[in-house]
């Protein structure tokens, strides 16, 4: 049955960096090979023998622990890589962690870092297949590929479809592997939230723009909450916390403008009373626990694609 599932797949990539550099096809074929294992229960470990190193040097529960369960549920041994227990908070640059990484002699490298690019920098210096789970500001595709199938599970189909990204859109590589994925998936994306948090010049990659939440809702067939990433901010690119949620939060009352059949998402980890309510969080409208579920099958999905191309 995997075997089968493979054949049907289109995929010419070693590794996996950025939805940017993925066709149509090849995001079809990701979101395709999961939902067939979600169906096939148990993979029977086809990777056995094989090595996944979690390079994490930006904390995470959800991505990294998502790997560690995919990559064990295809018979990966796992390695975990902290700064905390790495040369890195000694001061040894990314090139030498690079290469003390493929000594060890991995398969694979799951990279997230706080500096864009970095996992594309690790690429260059091992043999093995990196796979990006979130570089600065710039991309995390497995996020945007989990996402792409929770919608057609919930929506039953994944193009043609009207996509809210509401919040801190500036910092956020969520939304920008997301206008990636929905580009070429044919989906009209809008972009919500405060001026001074939307990136000039968004409309180049297909994006409407709008700052005022409350006239987008009701077109809406998917609406997807950001955190707000302070950690990443400078100050004073919106008054309060309490204004943000007044105008840009997902309230109870804001649920009331939804449209029939309508989802709410949230990559996570959420902020209750800031950009999501937890009426909203909780409703029967959202899929966020739908999206951490399919994080494991979509992580499956990249990994058997990118040892088939390794």
């Amino acid at each position: 049955m995997l075997s089968a599932l493979l054949k049907k797949c289109r995929w010419t990539q070693k590794h996996l960096l950025g939805i940017r550099d993925l066709s149509r096809e090849e995001i079809l074929s990701v979101v395709d090979l999961a939902a067939g294992l979600k169906k096939e229960k148990d993979a029977g470990a086809p990777l056995k023998g094989r090595r996944l190193l979690n390079f994490f040097a930006e904390s995470s529960t959800r991505t990294k622990t998502s790997f560690g369960i995919a990559a064990r549920a295809l018979g990966l041994e796992v390695l975990d890589l902290s700064p905390a227990a790495s040369s890195l908070t000694k001061g040894e640059s990314l090139k030498d962690t690079a290469l003390t990484i493929e000594s060890m002699g991995v398969d694979f490298a799951v990279v997230r870092h706080s500096a864009s690019g970095a996992p594309h920098f690790v690429a260059g210096k091992i043999q093995g297949s990196v796979l990006n789970a979130g570089d600065g500001t710039n991309e995390h595709p497995t996020q945007a590929l989990l996402d792409s199938l929770t919608i057609r599970e919930s929506l039953g189909k994944i193009n043609g479809l009207r996509i809210a990204l509401v919040g801190d859109i500036l910092h956020s590589r969520v939304a920008r592997s997301n206008l990636w994925a929905h580009a070429k998936l044919g989906n009209e994306v809008t972009v919500v939230g405060p001026p001074t948090l939307i990136p000039r010049h968004i409309d180049a990659l297909g994006a409407r723009v709008s700052t005022d939440l409350d006239a987008v809702l009701p077109e809406m067939d998917v609406v997807m909450m950001l955190r707000m990433q302070l950690e990443r901010q400078q100050a004073g690119l919106f008054p309060s916390i309490m204004e943000y949620h007044r105008f840009w939060g997902l309230t109870r009352e804001r649920m009331a403008r939804l449209r029939p059949g309508a989802i709410i998402m949230h990559p996570g980890p959420m902020n209750r009373g800031v950009e999501i309510a937890a009426e909203a969080a909780d409703s029967a409208r959202s899929v966020i626990l739908d999206q951490v579920a399919n994080g494991v099958l979509i992580r499956m999905a990249v990994l058997l694609l990118l040892d088939r191309c390794s």
